[in-house]
C-alpha cells in the first residue's frame, strides 16, 4: 500500500480550508500546507488537523507548488487548492487506488461552484486536472499563473472517477477583479518568454474565446452565468492581450 503526501498553498483561506481538509482527511497519510504569510485563522484550522505547517513568502504559483512538493515524505502526492475539496467518489477512488497504484498520474473532472450555482458545461467542466502522482515523475511547469502538472516521458497516466469540487467566486466582483490579476501575471510572464501579439490576435482571440465557450462547448446550457462565464473569460483574454502589447510598446 502506497502511503499520500497531501499538499494545499494558501494566503488568507480560512474561508475555505476546512472544508479541503475535511475531505482529505480519511486518505492523507500526511497532510503538508506552504503559507504565503496569511493573517487569518488558517494556520489555526491547519493545527486542528495536524497538518505541517509551512510559512513560505509567495514565489509564484509553479514555484510556489514545487517548493511544497519538496516538502512532503512521500512519491504519491494529492494537490488541491484551498477552496478546492473532493466528493465522495473521488474520495473512495484514491483510496481504493492507493492500495495497489496502477498508473504514475491520475486524471480527474473538476467542477465549480460559481456564484451559488455548479456549472456543468462550456470550458469549466469537466475540465480535466492531474492532481495525483508520483512526485518522482512529474513537476508543476506551465506558465504564471496557468500551472499545470508535466510528466516525465515514460510517465503511466490514467483517469479516476469523481469531481474535485471548486468553491471559486462568491460574487462576479471576485471573478472580475481576479481575471484582472491574473491577466497582469500572465502577461508579464509571456513577455519574459518573449510571446508577441497583434491587433489581429487583439480582435480575433476574444471572440473565439467566447464562441468556444458559450456555443461549441454548450456553455448557455447554464443559463445566465454560462452566459456571464464566457463573457468574462473573453475579456481575459483582451486583457492579456492589450497587457502584453503594452510591454512590447513600452519595453521592446
Amino acid at each position: 500500500m502506497s502511503k499520500l503526501s497531501v499538499v494545499i498553498i494558501t494566503l488568507n483561506e480560512e474561508k475555505n480550508i476546512r472544508r479541503c481538509l475535511e475531505s482529505v482527511r480519511a486518505i492523507a497519510d500526511e497532510i503538508v500546507i506552504v503559507d504565503s504569510c496569511s493573517i487569518d485563522k488558517t494556520s489555526e484550522i491547519a493545527a486542528s488537523f495536524n497538518a505541517k505547517f509551512i510559512t513560505q513568502p509567495f514565489l509564484g504559483y509553479i514555484e510556489q507548488k514545487n517548493f511544497a512538493l519538496s516538502h512532503t515524505s512521500n512519491d504519491f502526492v494529492l494537490s488541491l487548492d484551498a477552496d478546492e475539496a473532493l466528493d465522495e467518489k473521488l474520495q473512495m477512488m484514491i483510496k481504493q487506488e492507493m492500495v495497489q497504484p496502477n498508473a504514475d498520474a491520475y486524471e480527474m473532472s473538476r467542477m465549480t461552484h460559481y456564484c451559488g450555482k455548479w456549472i456543468r458545461h462550456g470550458a469549466w467542466y469537466p475540465d480535466r486536472k492531474i492532481r495525483l502522482f508520483k512526485k518522482s515523475k512529474a513537476k508543476w511547469g506551465g506558465i504564471n499563473p496557468h500551472d499545470k502538472i508535466e510528466l516525465s516521458s515514460d510517465a503511466i497516466n490514467e483517469s479516476l472517477k469523481g469531481d474535485i469540487l471548486h468553491y471559486t467566486y462568491y460574487t462576479l466582483t471576485e471573478h472580475i477583479q481576479q481575471a484582472d490579476n491574473f491577466t497582469r501575471i500572465l502577461a508579464d510572464d509571456l513577455f519574459k518568454k518573449g510571446r508577441r501579439t497583434n491587433i489581429i490576435r487583439i480582435i480575433a482571440k476574444p471572440k473565439f474565446r467566447f464562441l468556444r465557450d458559450y456555443i461549441f462547448k454548450a456553455g448557455f446550457l447554464d443559463g445566465y452565468y454560462g452566459f456571464i462565464i464566457a463573457i468574462i473569460s473573453a475579456y481575459a483574454v483582451f486583457l492579456k492581450e492589450i497587457r502584453l502589447k503594452e510591454h512590447w510598446d513600452n519595453n521592446g
